[in-house]
């Protein structure tokens, strides 16, 4: 119990030094901002915290009430006086019952609001940070983003609704118990109020040690956890290479570096815990002494001195409550400022005029590149002065060596990523063209690298490009993607299950599965992105066929390593150091034939 006490206070000596740092470099006013940014969200709910505030008030004077109560209680029974005893069990019965159920009341009251604006941000900042532009949003990893969207949502909403009635509520706590006691005798208010930053005071010195300590089985934990999640993660390469034995050993010794550190963490916590504790002993025995000697004198009676002991703890308890408001209020702000930067992000291009093309979708669209610069990094350019075209009722392909730009050239298209120079657009059959944008987006299907299978059953992941989608147009799409030869074969067609990443089938039947996904969305633009790397040739090529025979006026691109289709396709263009150029028919069949 003290260990979790010294943890509560440790925080706020360092979060006082931020704030007073903050202060004298002038940027005191950035977490100013960052709580204009959470009450933003909690003064939707201004009514609920005020209705929680005032049960707060009433919660805590209800207890005092029951204290006070007892206090005379125990006077009359001890002096024989029994007039007004049951009126007295009346009011400490019923203040503590009313105590209760308001205390549960603010309870549910706090879970439900910090679970409805929790929801809220995570809602408002999803589709935030959906919206973010790609190229900005890329340069957080997906585990911060995670963690930002989780952790830091979770301390902002815990605190955006709670933090101004907890301040009101402890403040009131604490000065309505310090001068009930003070009404008793002023001594025991000066000892009671004394001993909590006295104990707050002591537990600074073990502030860097402890943090030393914590730090450390952090990082060792999350070593062992790095070591089990590559592990895992990689069991195939594991039993291949015959190693399991190897990594059991492995197993063993991070868990020993983590029991070493952990004990070492837990003999200090344990030497911590008894040195405090003693002081608490200490404080508490002088309290004790000060009530037997003031009962000895006959200057108090039997109920005072229960009184006071027992709003001794509760002042100490209100008095950590109040200080733990400062940690709390910066953890907050530098959660919300986490936040901040994703919901501040450049948003992604909106064109709203594009919607105009939605009617010409009928008749397939071109896509076009015109003179193209592009670089991820300044002064590292990645496609330089280049031209593409790829029209309706085509295949065209786009090779090159790995890391040479193809799915930068996808990105292009999409319009996930915007070009320094030149246009990339949208042509319709009658020469009206857009730009590539966040509206037109709609218009692609997209089969990217890598296994994009998830978990469910073979229509749940068809229907994610169609929402109703019946099973009949299902099954058309796994057809022309040479995948209901498979799937027809399976205990239940369709409805059978598979893993994450298409656990239960090979990497060519997930692949044939994702283009019959793009396939079901029957987008004017199919984009393939080396989405038929693992298929072998024959498949390969008949896939396409069928595209083009059921899909005659799609317009196909696709990146590829493997140039067995490229006498398939009208257009190739090679991606190589920077430039996109066409490839002349000659060059495209010498290519196909050296495969």
């Amino acid at each position: 119990m003290e260990e979790n006490k010294n943890e509560q206070k440790n925080p706020f000596f360092e979060s006082l030094d931020v704030l007073i740092s903050r202060w004298k470099d002038g940027t005191f006013s950035e977490i100013i901002d960052d709580w204009k940014w959470i009450f933003s969200y909690s003064a939707r709910y201004k009514g609920a915290i005020a209705f929680y505030i005032f049960l707060g008030i009433l919660s805590t004077s209800l207890g005092l009430v029951s204290s006070v109560a007892s206090k005379y209680l125990i006077d009359i029974i001890t002096g024989y006086e029994t007039s007004k005893l049951w009126v007295l069990i009346l009011i400490m019965v019923g203040s503590s019952v009313f105590s209760l159920a308001f205390g549960s009341i603010i309870s549910r009251i706090s879970t439900k609001l910090s679970i409805d604006i929790n929801n809220d941000i995570q809602a408002d900042i999803f589709d935030k940070i959906v919206d973010a532009d790609w190229l900005s949003l890329s340069q957080y990893s997906n585990g911060d983003v995670l963690n930002r969207f989780n952790g830091d949502i979770g301390t902002v909403s815990g605190n955006a609704i709670s933090w101004l009635p907890t301040i009101i509520i402890a403040v009131y706590n604490f000065a309505a118990t310090f001068f009930v006691i003070l009404h008793y005798d002023w001594i025991m208010a000066v000892l009671a109020l004394g001993s909590a930053p006295f104990m707050l005071l002591i537990s600074r010195f073990m502030i860097k040690k402890q943090r030393d300590y914590s730090k450390k089985v952090r990082e060792m934990s999350s070593k062992l956890m790095t070591f089990e999640v590559e592990a895992f993660y990689n069991f195939d390469t594991i039993k291949s290479f015959g190693i399991a034995p190897l990594y059991s050993r492995k197993m063993r010794w991070w868990q020993g570096k983590f029991k070493d550190i952990s004990l070492e963490y837990n003999m200090f916590s344990i030497k911590t815990n008894i040195f405090l504790s003693i002081l608490g002993m200490l404080v508490q025995f002088a309290a004790f002494g000060y009530c037997l000697f003031r009962l000895w004198t006959n200057d108090i009676t039997y109920g005072t001195m229960t009184l006071f002991l027992q709003q001794r703890s509760n002042l100490s308890s209100a008095f950590n409550q109040v200080v733990s408001i400062i940690p709390s209020f910066l953890n907050s702000s530098v959660s919300a400022h986490r936040i901040r930067e994703l919901v501040e992000l450049p948003k992604e291009v909106h064109i709203p005029e594009s919607s105009r093309m939605d009617a010409l979708a009928e008749d397939g669209f071109e896509i076009s590149m015109r003179d193209v610069n592009f670089s991820y990094q300044e002064g590292t350019r990645v496609i330089t002065d280049s031209f593409f075209t790829a029209k309706p009722g085509e295949i065209v392909a786009l090779v090159g060596p790995s890391g040479e730009g193809k799915t930068t050239m996808i990105r292009l298209i999409l319009g996930l990523i915007r070009p320094e120079q030149g246009d990339v657009v949208l042509r319709a059959v009658n020469g009206e063209e857009v730009e590539m944008n966040v509206e037109t987006r709609h218009l692609f299907a997209y089969v990217p690298q890598g296994n994009t299978i998830l978990s469910g059953t073979i229509a749940e992941n068809m229907r994610m490009a169609k929402e109703d989608a019946t099973d009949e147009e299902i099954i058309e799409a796994l057809k022309i993607a040479c995948a209901w030869e498979f799937v027809e074969r399976l205990p239940n067609t369709i409805d059978t299950n598979v893993g994450e990443r298409g656990r239960g089938m090979s990497e060519g039947q997930a692949q044939r599965v994702a283009i019959a996904r793009a396939v079901l969305r029957d987008a004017p633009v199919l984009l393939l992105d080396e989405a038929t790397s693992a298929l072998d040739v024959t498949t390969e090529r008949q896939v396409l066929k069928n595209l083009m025979q059921k899909r005659p006026h799609k317009t196909c691109i696709v990146t590829t390593h493997r140039p067995s289709v490229l006498n398939m396709c009208q257009r190739v263009y090679r991606v190589m150091e920077t430039r996109v150029t066409p490839l002349s028919e000659e060059e495209s069949s010498r290519m196909a034939m050296d495969f």
